[in-house]
């Protein structure tokens, strides 16, 4: 059967803001390319790159324009919407310092994810603000989301569309780990001895296995592209929507087959035109 597509990208371009421990660039790529037909080009961190054509006082104002914008894009209450109060110098020059890296940002800060990846997508350049263009920007800076159902910011792994946003920190903190991890913390036992006791159930940060994981996310954001929606029902699948970290890494790590038969045939019907 054919599948109708609603866009193919001929380019996908991949920025890499984690540090460089964090995700290997040239495997994911690869990965990429193996998925569809694609020019496929790994690019140093999104907001740098965006500024690399930009010089002098003209550089420095979009600093510290964007990095007001930074600021304001805060959640300072996961159980408040949309509470908007002016920035303080320290937040803005937080920000201003963190955009002035080339990487591995500080990732203290829970920033609004819609309203991130619309500054985000400002600063794609026009010749490359369309369908043919895939962008992928993967940042260790947590982003969230509101939820309306019971009312609060929760943090997500990521945000598909112009441009893709795909946050490593929110692999380790969006998905719920075991319940057995938070009422051991809750009785008072170290992090740092629990992240260890569940370290083969749960994601953790510069964990090796982030960029097969990531594989799984990037897969999820050329199928959004592709037919306008990114997930499967088959926890198997790693198009999966994945809520706790046994499913992602069900998911992503331990099934047995990448793609879901439905999924898989979208995939080859790709390969072959």
């Amino acid at each position: 059967m054919a599948h109708p597509f609603l866009a193919i990208p001929s380019f996908i371009h991949i920025y890499y803001g984690t540090g460089a421990d964090q995700v290997n660039s040239g495997e994911m790529a690869h990965y990429v390319r193996s998925l569809v037909r694609a020019s496929v080009d790994s690019r140093p961190e999104f907001v740098s790159w965006a500024l690399r054509s930009h010089t002098g006082e003209e550089k420095e104002s979009i600093i510290s324009e964007t990095a007001l914008h930074m600021a304001r894009l805060k959640v300072r209450d996961v159980t408040k919407k949309d509470v908007r109060v002016d920035s303080l110098k320290p937040e803005i020059d937080y920000e201003r310092r963190n955009l002035t890296k080339a990487t591995g940002r500080a990732c203290g800060v829970i920033y609004e994810g819609f309203n991130l990846q619309q500054l985000y997508g400002n600063f794609i350049a026009p010749q490359e603000r369309n369908l043919d263009h895939l962008h992928l920007v993967v940042t260790n800076q947590l982003f969230a989301t509101w939820d309306t159902n019971n009312h609060r910011y929760h943090a997500r792994v990521s945000i598909y569309g112009l441009p893709t946003l795909l946050s490593t920190s929110g692999i380790v903190e969006a998905p719920a780990k075991p319940r057995d991890f938070y009422l051991r913390r809750h009785l008072g036992e170290e992090v740092h001895a629990l992240k260890e006791h569940f370290k083969e159930s749960c994601i953790d940060y510069h964990d090796p296995r982030l960029t097969d994981v990531l594989k799984g996310y990037a897969a999820q954001a050329l199928f959004y592209y592709l037919q306008g929606y990114p997930f499967c029902e088959d926890r198997n699948c790693r198009l999966f929507n994945a809520h706790r970290q046994s499913e992602l890494l069900q998911a992503q790590l331990f099934s047995p087959y990448e793609f879901c038969a439905r999924h898989q045939a979208v995939l080859d019907q790709l390969q072959e035109m």
